[in-house]
């Protein structure tokens, strides 16, 4: 059934944004390439996914991304300003109309007090629009459990930016 609606999901924003002649790609870090394959597990996608860029350190964040050093180095990998700035880099990166990008803490460790494990931040850009950001906090459920919702979130933002 949870498999049901990530796939689902992932039909609707194909299908969205095929009938607007959109793209999308992703940029993607705790879940390592799991949005990317949800979207392209849909035979026939193609026409409509772009890329896909995991960016798992910092290093690709900054080489891929664009996403400044300094802001790495002020706020962390897991924060506002990068997710905008990993949404906004793979746009700026690819042919893209639509990009999602996700950093957070999967757990089980290295989560803290102030971006404790369960913490997740989401960006979204469009085209001719400033990227926003949402921050989940999944709570401790377990690596695999923080990574599905990551992933079921993402495609759900993707979904309402298509059908605004």
């Amino acid at each position: 059934m949870v498999e049901k609606s990530r796939q689902e999901l992932a039909t609707l924003v194909l299908s969205l944004a095929r009938e607007q002649g959109l793209k999308v790609a992703t940029a993607e870090s705790c879940t390592g390439g799991l949005i990317i394959g949800a979207l392209t597990d849909i035979a026939g996608s193609s026409d409509v996914v772009d890329r896909g860029f995991v960016t798992y350190s910092n290093e690709a964040k900054q080489q891929m991304l664009d996403v400044k050093a300094s802001t790495i180095a002020q706020v962390g990998a897991v924060a506002e300003a990068t997710a905008k700035e990993m949404a906004y880099g793979a746009l700026a990166n690819s042919m893209a109309d639509v990009a999602v990008a996700v950093t957070g803490v999967a757990g089980p460790g290295g989560g803290t007090a102030e971006k404790p494990v369960g913490l997740v931040w989401f960006g979204l850009a469009q085209v001719g629009m400033p990227p926003i950001a949402e921050q989940k906090l999944f709570g401790d459920i377990g690596r695999e459990g923080v990574r599905h919702q990551t992933v079921l979130h993402a495609l759900s933002m993707l979904k309402t930016s298509l059908s605004a």
